[in-house]
């Protein structure tokens, strides 16, 4: 069975950083692309960033380049999200998804969903 399970969210003033964490359990997914996605009440889940498996490109929303950080530890199936400087705006629920191509998770195309991490930004 296939699991994604986020971690690290929280409650944090603006301007401040956090650290997400998803690990993947069931397969390994050293091979394919994983991202990052956010849904804040209301709207709509946005696409906030993505790597590939080899060798480690990325890509970015507009919306979160030069504050958020991507990275990836294949040996324990994990992805991270170190994002700083954040903003009210960044307050959404963060899920982590799992794609073969860049392109499928860019298009917020995931073969599997984890549960969602909660952050929250005060002003």
């Amino acid at each position: 069975q296939v699991q994604l399970v986020e971690s690290g969210g929280g409650l944090v003033q603006a301007g401040g950083s956090l650290r997400l964490s998803c690990v993947a359990s069931g397969r390994t997914f050293s091979r394919y692309a994983m991202g990052w996605f956010r849904q804040a009440p209301g709207k709509e889940r946005e696409f906030i960033a993505a790597i590939s498996w080899r060798p480690n490109s990325t890509d970015y929303a507009d919306s979160v380049k030069g504050r958020f950080t991507i990275s990836r530890d294949n040996a324990k199936n994990t992805v991270y999200l170190q994002m700083n400087s954040l903003k009210p705006e960044d307050a959404a629920i963060y899920y982590c998804g799992t794609n073969p191509t860049l392109y499928g998770l860019r298009r917020i195309r995931s073969d599997y969903w984890g549960q969602g991490t909660q952050v929250t930004v005060s002003s």
